[in-house]
């Protein structure tokens, strides 16, 4: 599993600090808290209050979850790399990175998979 993340990102902080993350997918009732998450910075307002999803702890891993996800996947980090620009197949990919603060590719060994039955469990 990968997750990409900008270096000026709040969530970039807990991605170098912490061994673990989870990913969360949700059914289409939630896509309005999911823009707020998307759209809103966790330092500058509680992001998720505002979302009205409710944080429940993991399992297996220290990140957290959320209860009304449909798929959580528990993921122990194993790599990351920077991405590099010149490695773009397609230069005008870099036209999307005017600061030049490329994202950094976080790769998870999932260790743990919650589901409801939408994914047969």
């Amino acid at each position: 599993m990968q997750v990409v993340v900008r270096p000026g990102r709040y969530t970039f902080q807990y991605m170098e600090k912490y061994r673990t993350f989870t990913i969360s997918l949700f059914p289409e009732e939630y896509k309005k808290a999911l823009v707020v998450l998307g759209t809103k910075s966790g330092r500058d307002c509680d992001k998720i209050a505002e979302s009205g999803l409710s944080v429940v702890p993991s399992k297996m891993v220290e990140a957290p979850a959320f209860e009304e996800a449909e798929l959580i996947m528990e993921c122990r980090k194993t790599y990351w790399q920077d991405m590099n620009p010149e490695n773009f197949l397609d230069r005008a990919i870099d036209e999307h990175y005017p600061q030049k603060d490329h994202h950094r590719i976080y790769y998870g060994e999932i260790i743990r998979v919650v589901a409801t039955e939408v994914y047969g469990q």
